[in-house]
């Protein structure tokens, strides 16, 4: 009686766990993630000039 009492709290807070992560943090990591690539390439042409002919 008392592990299915346990088990059913586990549950919950795993399940709560999994939307905190799901909808608040990794859209978060993403953005942050394409951001930093997005201004590693901008520094890059900074420095080296556009890609193409010249």
């Amino acid at each position: 009686m008392q592990s299915e009492i346990v088990e059913s709290g586990r549950k919950k807070r795993e399940i709560l766990t999994f939307l905190i992560l799901a909808v608040m943090i990794w859209p978060f990591i993403a953005v942050g993630v394409v951001a930093g690539w997005g201004f590693i390439v901008w520094m890059y042409y900074l420095f080296t000039g556009p890609p193409g002919p010249v």
